[in-house]
């Protein structure tokens, strides 16, 4: 009887997960532009609508400097009255902008309290959906399409609110809110087909591969998205003029235009009724083949061992996404609020973490290989906890005379540990969606993919709420790494009672760039 061929992840499979990878890379260009701009622009927005006595304080004192009486306005160095000289004559402050975090934190929620919803049913629905085109193809195309035509409009109203009344502020918040929630709808509605369809293409052996190339993908649609916060930080732009809103314009339609490109790409290349049957015979094989405790097939529930290590890496899951997601989503605010660097100093980090995480995505193979897919994210949950305790020491340098956001960069310290937070967050990224996946068969793909992000959404529904009340209420912007940290701590401890995989050879262990596939 003829051998079966092995399965590897060849030339073949790393061209198809490249090409799939473009769905995740229109999802964390979008998500990188969406955190780095909205959240210091609902900062401001807020504060100016929450605390109108202080901006009617810094109006009135403008008006009698106009007019030559006595006043605290600075006149001769600050002749424009704009939220950039408000800050700058601290007319608002640290307090004001650390006491509305936790509104800024409610609507940061919600794309995640919305994905609990969304993405479990269209991740059902799309299970169960055929088309010409596929089944997950449908949900990909409408989504981003959608998303790309309603970015633009975010810049519009955050800088008619900034030109704005404090009468007039109110209306303009809304509408920003308003074109957030569309965003959030829709791209929360093709998020589970679009993460669904690496795993529907690929046998369970290899997708920790898949999925560290599809990360890498996605990561450089979150660097695209990196450079856009960067060349047009927010700082410069808070006086509500129309210039302010030419240039701040510029980062959310390019977004509109490269997300619009990038599905075109995944919709001419993938044609994923044909790959479904090509691939048929090899995702079935791989189906006996996953990291499950007990072997998962077609025909009843799970084991109790299955249900107990299922239910472990949820928890873990949710407690780890908590602590990430808590800094990722006021990142921008504590570099601004707590360290005085211009908008762009948060995203710098993020690019240098993504870049460790590119890194850590390659050497997590040779890791794996050592020790194991379980202690491989165990690790990495030691290293971002490590991470995060460190922050928690680093005292606030605000200014005397006010905030100015002139420092472009946050100190050295920060790249080293936002390098060692990258590496150690791909460490758990990519392993876990493939453990999720690897206690279901094909056929419940969607379902279990859902449940994943369920988990990972739900987290980051409360952590961002949690998180905007400690602030409040907290003396210290350094509440929040102190907040993740315990989080994180949390986290580890669960997933250390995760029991091992009940098939150990998975597959052939690769090294290098080989563990994400680059087979000849």
């Amino acid at each position: 009887m003829e051998k079966e061929k092995e399965l590897k992840f060849d030339k073949a499979y790393l061209k198809r997960t490249l090409l799939i990878g473009m769905a995740f890379f229109g999802i964390l260009l979008v998500w990188q532009l969406y955190n780095s701009y909205c959240s210091p622009m609902l900062s401001f927005l807020f504060a100016k609508s929450m605390y109108p006595e202080k901006y009617q304080v810094a109006y009135d004192a403008f008006m009698a400097a106009s007019k030559g009486e006595a006043s605290t306005w600075n006149l001769a160095d600050f002749s424009a009255f704009n939220m950039t000289n408000i800050l700058r004559q601290k007319y608002l402050g640290e307090e004001e902008f650390k006491d509305v975090q936790w509104v800024v934190g409610i609507v940061m929620a919600l794309d995640n309290i919305a994905a609990l919803f969304i993405m479990p049913i269209f991740g059902n629905l799309s299970d169960k959906t055929k088309t010409k085109i596929g089944k997950r193809m449908p949900y990909i195309l409408v989504g981003s399409i959608v998303t790309a035509i309603v970015m633009p409009f975010i810049p519009f109203f955050f800088n008619e609110g900034m030109a704005a009344t404090i009468a007039g502020v109110t209306g303009y918040t809304i509408g920003m809110i308003a074109m957030m929630v569309l965003i959030i709808v829709f791209m929360m509605s093709y998020r589970s087909p679009a993460v669904a369809l690496m795993p529907d293409l690929t046998p369970k052996p290899l997708r920790s591969r898949a999925n560290g190339w599809i990360n890498i993908v996605g990561y450089v649609g979150g660097f695209i998205g990196s450079i856009f916060a960067i060349i047009f930080p927010l700082t410069k732009y808070l006086d509500g003029t129309s210039k302010s809103l030419m240039m701040l314009e510029i980062p959310f339609i390019a977004c509109s235009v490269v997300l619009v490109a990038s599905v075109v790409v995944l919709f001419f290349t993938v044609k994923e009724n044909k790959l479904a049957e090509e691939l048929h015979n090899d995702i079935v094989r791989g189906e006996a083949m996953g990291e499950s405790a007990e072997q998962v097939t077609t025909e009843g529930k799970l084991s109790k061992n299955n249900v107990r290590n299922l239910t472990l890496i949820l928890i873990a899951e949710v407690l780890w996404f908590m602590s990430l997601n808590a800094i990722e989503t006021f990142q921008s605010n504590y570099f601004m609020f707590h360290l005085n660097t211009s908008s762009a100093g948060g995203v710098v980090m993020t690019i240098v973490s993504g870049a460790a995480s590119i890194i850590g995505f390659i050497t997590a193979g040779i890791v794996a290989d050592k020790i194991g897919r379980k202690w491989t994210i165990f690790a990495g949950i030691c290293a971002v906890a490590a991470v995060y305790l460190a922050m928690s020491f680093y005292p606030k340098n605000v200014p005397a005379g006010g905030y100015t956001f002139e420092n472009p960069n946050p100190p050295v310290f920060f790249f080293i540990i936002s390098f060692i937070m990258g590496l150690g967050a791909s460490f758990i990224h990519i392993c876990s969606f493939p453990l999720v996946t690897d206690y279901c068969t094909k056929e419940k793909l969607g379902r279990y993919t859902s449940l994943y992000y369920a988990a990972s959404m739900g987290a980051q529904s409360v952590t961002p709420i949690l998180g905007g009340l400690i602030l409040k209420h907290a003396t210290f912007w350094n509440a929040l790494p102190i907040y993740s940290t315990v989080l994180m701590v949390a986290a580890g401890a669960v997933f250390f009672f995760v029991k091992a995989p009940h098939n150990k050879d998975t597959g052939k262990n690769v090294k290098g760039l080989e563990a994400l596939g680059a087979d000849d």
